[in-house]
């Protein structure tokens, strides 16, 4: 396992780079904002995504995909970190891909995977159901009717609902057992609502209210389902990881301009000791963060069954740095930094609620604990 880029790595963040500051900047998040977007991101952006064949990172190419792993997703969503890009890249084609090649039948993989390369379709995976995130707090219930099943139950904070296609829903059972459904996002009985958080994204609250299902709704093609489903977390967690690098990487640096341009006493800032020992204890934990970041995804992509350690603690420590980096910068910007004017807390915004999201640093120590035998 190796730690450095490959070149087709490294030309592929190289790409990304130069696309998301063309047309995904800070300021293309604030105009969603402003303009109060119903579904939170923009449909072209997302467009040029699958026309540079990011949405089929992670599907094969029998299906229309490129199939670079795990790792060549992370990469391309630490440069959607940079730039504050909101699009359903990792709901769709990290989740949903995931979950439809690990657990989805034939014929449901050859019905949604080319579309998930095209970009013709966004699905949204609905797994939380309170407020903080618990992977194993499943109440929403799947009963068999006939041939198919009756979906009741609630989901919340479901990252790109308002403008999907179809959900992949966790739910349970008669056998007790969590399994994941595909539903049609306008089938009777579905309810979405908005919600805006802080970070200026639109997740939505679902209520599935007796929702009919056919049964190839069901995605039964694993072998155990709930293996599927916790190995479609981990991969979430991983890149979702990778994101919140990048949204420290450029924290920091955001920070580090300008400390070096403010003056106080007639210097720059940055020249004041104290301030350079926080800077060099913050970028010591990004390097720790790069480290286990870059262990999950290949891991991910190399040896799955040691994975589940190493995507909780990628998690938890890039969510740490992350909002370590936000309330730095604004610390070290001073006053200005509370302001809207400036950047950076739009940064520590985003820090914060991706750090909510598939479980924070508190809930990811523990995992590690667990799973290493602590």
């Amino acid at each position: 396992m190796t730690f450095i880029l490959n070149d087709e790595e490294q030309m592929l963040r190289d790409s990304a780079k130069s696309f998301l500051k063309q047309t995904s900047p800070v300021s293309a998040l604030r105009k969603l904002r402003d303009d109060k977007d119903p579904v939170g991101y923009s449909a072209s952006v997302w467009s040029s995504m699958a026309e540079m064949g990011w949405c089929g990172v992670l599907v094969e190419e029998d299906h229309g995909g490129v199939d670079l792993g795990y790792t060549a997703a992370g990469l391309l969503l630490q440069e959607m970190g940079r730039t504050l890009c909101a699009s359903p890249f990792l709901p769709t084609a990290v989740l949903s891909a995931s979950a439809l090649r690990l657990a989805g039948s034939d014929a449901q993989k050859s019905a949604w995977l080319p579309k998930i390369a095209s970009g013709e379709a966004v699905i949204a995976f609905a797994v939380d159901e309170k407020a903080r995130h618990n992977p194993d707090r499943i109440d929403t219930k799947a009963i068999k009717d006939g041939n198919g099943f009756r979906l009741s139950g609630e989901k919340r904070f479901v990252s790109c609902a308002m403008g999907a296609d179809a959900f992949i829903v966790a739910a349970r059972t008669e056998d007790g057992r969590i399994n994941l459904f595909l539903v049609d996002a306008d089938a009777a009985g579905v309810e979405r609502t908005a919600r805006r958080t802080l970070d200026s994204h639109v997740p939505a609250d679902i209520r599935f209210d007796d929702v009919k299902l056919d049964g190839d709704a069901l995605l039964n093609g694993a072998e155990d389902s709930e293996t599927a489903y916790r190995h479609v977390l981990d991969a979430g967690r991983a890149c979702l990881a990778a994101e919140s690098l990048g949204v420290a990487e450029e924290a920091f640096d955001l920070t580090i301009d300008y400390i070096k341009e403010r003056e106080q006493f007639g210097q720059p800032i940055g020249s004041f000791q104290g301030l350079q020992h926080r800077a060099a204890h913050l970028y010591s934990e990004m390097e720790l963060a790069r480290t286990l970041v870059m262990k999950a995804l290949r891991a991910l992509d190399e040896t799955p069954s040691q994975a589940p350690l190493w995507c909780a603690a990628a998690k938890a420590k890039a969510t740490e740095v992350s909002r370590l980096a936000g309330s730095e910068g604004i610390q070290m910007y001073g006053g200005v930094g509370m302001t809207d004017e400036y950047d950076i807390g739009l940064y520590y915004k985003r820090a914060q609620a991706a750090g909510e999201f598939l479980g924070d640093d508190s809930w990811g120590a523990g995992q590690v604990a667990r799973l290493s035998g602590y």
